[in-house]
């Protein structure tokens, strides 16, 4: 099979400045009379898993338990502060959709901005440009500027571009909610589809159900720590006792 992501030891701390300055007088006068108050925040604390080819594990636990940040560390947007990760192939992340895209452009310039973003030749996104836009159901609002979106619009059209191709590793969080019942379920078939072709999976939801029915095992992540770890139906039966 293979090990496709090895997350070993990994930590994050944020710095918190609890008396930010309102203005430059207030910073003036905190920095020499030394009034600052600088917090750290440990967002993860010695997280170690392993996920190898072909695998779909789901990641679980309360808002603020340390989740996107995860993802985050495992996609390279953030640096971590402790510990490492090996990957085993190329990463898509799926975690803000839309966060790439430029409000006064159209939906199709934004096909090829989102698409560059994500790491895509203007050939293949022309080759793709059809299924993109069939995909995501815009119609002629593909020729509208984003800024006139609503936001399922917005996320239907990420959605479509971030799965333009089958990655090596996918990574997911909370995106299946993206547009009307309809949407969900056609972006939940395309997930399978992914998965089905061997993509080794990371997906984060609160919805247990899509966990149960996706994932193989689950990451239960609790104040930045693993709290438990193992097969899908154990570790989700836990964590539903505990909410």
């Amino acid at each position: 099979m293979g090990t496709m992501i090895e997350v070993n030891n990994v930590s994050m701390a944020f710095r918190m400045d609890i008396n930010r300055p309102s203005g430059l007088k207030d910073w003036v006068v905190n920095f020499a009379t030394g009034k600052r108050d600088i917090r750290e925040f440990r967002a993860l604390s010695g997280v170690s898993f392993t996920v190898e080819k072909g695998e779909v594990i789901g990641i679980i636990g309360r808002n603020g338990s340390g989740k996107s940040t995860l993802l985050k560390i495992i996609s390279g947007i953030y640096k971590s502060t402790g510990g490492s990760v090996t990957l085993g192939g190329n990463v898509v992340p799926m975690l803000e959709l839309g966060s790439g895209f430029d409000q006064e452009l159209t939906g199709y310039e934004n096909i090829f901005l989102n698409g560059a973003i994500l790491g895509y030749t203007e050939k293949y996104l022309r080759e793709k440009l059809d299924d993109i836009i069939a995909f995501s159901e815009l119609g002629d609002f593909i020729n509208m500027p984003i800024k006139t979106y609503s936001s399922g619009m917005m996320m239907r059209l990420a959605f479509s571009v971030a799965t333009v191709v089958n990655p090596e590793i996918l990574i997911v969080d909370e995106i299946l909610a993206v547009g009307d019942e309809f949407f969900q379920k056609k972006s939940f078939a395309r997930m399978q589809e992914l998965m089905s072709g061997g993509t080794t999976v990371l997906f984060v939801s609160h919805n247990l159900d899509q966990i149960r029915k996706m994932c193989s095992r689950v990451v239960w992540l609790d104040s930045g720590h693993i709290r438990m770890a193992g097969p899908t139906q154990e570790i989700c039966a836990a964590y539903a006792a505990q909410q």
